[in-house]
């Protein structure tokens, strides 16, 4: 079993930055890949990032592509999600997933374990 744990949301301005984390513990993730998914209120989930197992690949939506960065250190079984000129409709739960099926996959169901999610809220 892997646990997930979330944390590096909270409230920031429109056009500031957000760096989120995603602890694993229970076993290494070195050879899952890792996505963030949000999910805003009264809205559907939503594939934000994903990245391989080594780190090499990564894969983002269109609309946050050029301003998030999804990275890992597989050394301290942690995944980051680095969140850069934010706006109003990135407001939403951020929550990370592992999973071992193909890669990239942009399909929620596809991702086997969920952190418990973290809040961002961008003000306008």
């Amino acid at each position: 079993q892997v646990q997930l744990v979330d944390s590096g949301g909270g409230l920031v301005q429109a056009g500031g930055s957000l760096r989120l984390s995603c602890a694993a513990s229970g076993r290494t993730v070195s050879s899952y890949a890792m996505a963030w998914f949000r999910q805003a209120p009264g809205k559907a989930r939503e594939f934000v990032a994903t990245i391989s197992p080594s780190g090499i690949s990564t894969y983002y939506a269109d609309s946050v592509k050029g301003r998030f960065t999804i990275s890992r250190d597989n050394a301290k079984n942690t995944v980051f999600l680095q969140m850069n000129s934010l706006k109003p409709e990135d407001t939403a739960v951020y929550y990370c997933a592992a999973g071992r099926g193909r890669f990239p996959s942009v399909v929620g169901d596809e991702y086997a374990y969920w952190g418990q999610g973290t809040q961002v809220t961008v003000s306008s």
